[in-house]
């Protein structure tokens, strides 16, 4: 019988299961991923572990298990509907070289039916149909009917469906497994499973089986140590655990929306309401985002942060709420995720500073817009016949300052006025076009570039980072990392403008050590360990009771993933292209190595 459970009785049930069958549990990484440059944010499970993926030793071992904090920015705009998340929990299982498909695929069935509570014949599984590249996967097919499912649940599809990766052009990959189960509404014909479409099949968790390496002429190579790699969403399995419609349905969310019903007085502000959903998931996402260290800004992730608070505002005024509340409804979320996620409560006074800021500055925005919509008002001749705002200002005013199209019509309307809706869209979908094409730049270069060209730029960051708090004087803390093969870049936090001495200082300090030839050593230490040493953490929360630690000669010591330089003489000449700032109390330094 189906199990009916909370969201922490899943995710306790989960890592209790598989530390039972010798995995060690890990912590949640950063939603900023650390010193990848091809994504703005930790997208699924694996991301935080593509290193290990690749072939280097994780600290806790060969067998892993986590529940990894995600966000997603590609359907923003869909939110509002009963599906779309911008954040997610993802629980996953790993085998770093260690069991495959047998294992992997017993683990998974033994977890749907003695804990979750299905029956076989309620599972439903899809497997690689195979292609030119790769053959059909009928050993996993296989293990899934020596467990008990019927060779009639067992659906063959093709790479669109049943196969990861590689993450870039080149990289790790391989098939998969996925494992559906079915609401509680009718078969759409004798055909009905996980390829057709109705919505009756619902996909509850899936297993990739990395087994191959695709290579830049396009051929895909066994790797000689295959990986397994798992994920299961906490909010879809817990709405499916507890027989609702949506993740907005389960306890998740209640609070969030208990609070917004009473900031608003507005008893349909519930998980029904479209603008309710908007204003609770966007909070949620933000609230997270800003415990991880990002700031409302005009690039990179303080922009998408910006816009999801922006968005919750603008959503929360359709509601009845114009007053400020951001802080209100970020504290619920703090209370209910802390036990789990401690980094919340942590920072806590740094959420809600941040959100009161934003919510302060976006109300002028929508002063300044107010004026700059009379001023467009003011230039149509007094006579016109048809007084229409074309698409483009309409878009314009949404874009600059926050106006939502039906802001501006509401406004227009006022005035005698409409607004070119048509004219609108198509701006806005040239945008999200725009967009998107920038976005896929980010993933152009694949997940993770480890070449001995960004190997010794991430020794350099640790160098720069040092060399920052000596010249500055104070401990600035990495606020974040961007390294390509061309250059680094590196966050951190400091109230002002650096002078040309102050950054000429750094460069020249940075220069001394590679000059000295130091040796890069890694440890393998406890985290206490490692603190009382004096160690650097960068993203504490992350991680687990065995760290790696870095340390370059007698200058630097720092926690980190990797991979790196084996001595700072192979860096070559470190040069600072350029200091700015990122965002409100953190500056950013550009730098290459010649």
């Amino acid at each position: 019988m189906i199990k009916k459970m909370t969201a922490a009785e899943l995710r306790r049930k989960f890592l209790d299961f598989f530390k039972a069958h010798g995995h060690a549990e890990i912590k949640s990484a950063s939603l900023i991923p650390e010193n990848d440059p091809t994504c703005l944010f930790t997208t699924a499970g694996m991301h935080p572990l593509v290193p290990y993926l690749l072939g280097e030793k994780h600290p806790a071992g060969k067998r892993l298990t986590d529940v990894q904090k995600c966000l997603r920015t590609g359907d923003i705009d869909e939110v509002g509907d009963p599906f779309h998340l911008t954040f997610f929990e993802m629980l996953g299982n790993w085998s770093l070289g260690d069991y495959f498909k047998k294992e992997a695929i017993s683990m998974s069935f033994e977890f749907l039916t003695t804990q979750l509570g299905f029956a076989p014949d309620q599972i439903k599984v899809t497997c690689f149909a195979g292609d030119e590249n790769a053959p059909r996967d009928t050993e996993a097919a296989s293990i899934w009917m020596s467990l008990g499912i019927p060779e009639k649940n067992i659906y063959y599809l093709g790479k669109e469906d049943n196969w990861w990766g590689p993450a870039g052009q080149t990289g790790p990959c391989g098939p998969d497994t996925e494992m559906f189960v079915p609401l509680d509404r009718p078969d759409c014909g004798p055909n009905c499973g996980p390829a057709c479409g109705c919505g009756k099949w619902v996909e509850i968790w899936n297993d990739v089986f990395m087994q191959y390496n695709k290579t830049a002429d396009g051929k895909y190579v066994p790797l000689e140590h295959p990986n397994v790699d798992t994920g299961m969403g906490v909010e879809r399995v817990t709405a499916f655990m507890q027989g609702v419609r949506s993740a907005y349905d389960t306890e998740l969310f209640a609070g969030i929306f208990k609070c917004i019903q009473e900031i608003s007085g507005n008893p349909e502000a519930n998980s029904d309401n479209r603008s309710a959903r908007i204003v609770a998931e966007h909070m949620r996402a933000s609230t997270f985002l800003i415990s991880d260290g990002v700031k409302p800004s005009n690039v990179d992730q303080g922009y998408i942060l910006r816009r999801l608070i922006r968005r919750a505002i603008r959503e929360a005024r359709k509601l009845g709420i114009t007053e400020p509340f951001t802080t209100k409804v970020a504290d619920v979320i703090i209370a209910e995720y802390s036990e789990f996620y401690p980094e919340l409560s942590e920072k806590a006074d740094f959420i809600r500073s941040e959100l009161h800021l934003e919510e302060e500055q976006f109300q002028k925005a929508l002063e300044n817009g107010t004026r700059e919509f009379n001023k467009l008002i003011e230039k149509f001749p007094p006579n016109i016949e048809h007084k229409v705002i074309s698409g483009r200002k309409a878009f314009n005013l949404y874009e600059t300052y926050g106006f939502p199209l039906e802001l501006t019509q509401e406004m227009a309307a006022e005035k005698g006025f409409t607004v070119d809706e048509k004219g609108f869209q198509e701006a806005y979908e040239k945008h999200q076009e725009q967009s998107r094409a920038g976005a896929e730049q980010k993933f152009k270069g694949g997940l993770a570039d480890h070449s001995e060209a960004t190997a010794a730029l991430h020794s350099a960051t640790h160098l720069l980072h040092k060399a920052l708090r000596i010249v500055l004087k104070q401990e600035v803390a990495q606020a974040g990392s961007n390294i390509t093969a061309e250059r680094l870049r590196f966050d951190f936090t400091y109230g002002e403008k650096m002078t040309p001495e102050q950054l000429k200082a750094v460069e020249d300090l940075v220069n001394e050590q590679i000059k000295r030839d130091l040796p890069i050593v890694c440890e393998e230490v406890p985290l206490e360990e490692a603190k009382r040493r004096g160690a650097i953490g960068l993203f504490e929360s992350k991680y687990g009771d065995v760290v790696k630690l870095y340390t370059m000669g007698d200058f630097s010591m720092e926690i980190c993933g990797g991979p790196h330089a084996t001595h700072t003489g192979a860096l070559g000449h470190f040069r600072i292209l350029k200091e700015e700032s990122s965002s409100r109390g953190v500056r950013r330094i550009k730098a290459v190595l010649e």
